[in-house]
């Protein structure tokens, strides 16, 4: 395997980690949005990664993910029955994001472990070709 391929591996991958750190932060901060109806409320975000496989070597398996976009989630947002809110409907409802804020935080804890991993991967490469390059010396 090429060295290059290793650092095109885990490049690819923190970006695609990345990608899904903004998407988190978008729905944390959009967790507590309230709207008059249905179709104005805020809808979650989650990105959509794909595997990329390097040409040549396909047949061995050495791949990356790329996040290829980020799509709304279809989710109903959440009817709260709040008859004096200023945003309330005529029926006296408002209509909370859907976003499971627990769920975000076990999301963006594994995100960015996985991006860490990848910070380990480059960092432990370029220690070994450091040391390869002393062993002459």
């Amino acid at each position: 395997m090429d060295i290059k391929n290793v650092y095109k591996i885990a490049q690819r991958a923190m970006g695609a980690q990345l990608v899904r750190l903004n998407a988190i932060a978008s729905n944390l901060a959009n967790a507590d949005n309230i709207a008059q109806n249905p179709q104005d409320a805020y809808k979650p975000v989650k990105p959509v990664f794909e595997t990329k496989y390097f040409d040549l070597i396909r047949k061995r398996g050495i791949s990356t993910v790329d996040a290829v976009t980020v799509e709304k989630m279809d989710i109903e947002p959440i009817k709260v029955f709040k008859p004096g809110h200023p945003m309330a409907d005529n029926e006296g409802f408002i209509y909370k994001a859907p976003v499971d804020v627990e769920e975000e935080y076990v999301d963006m804890l594994e995100a960015s472990r996985q991006y860490q991993n990848n910070v380990e991967v480059i960092t432990t490469i370029k220690a070994l070709m450091l040391k390869t390059a002393n062993m002459g010396k």
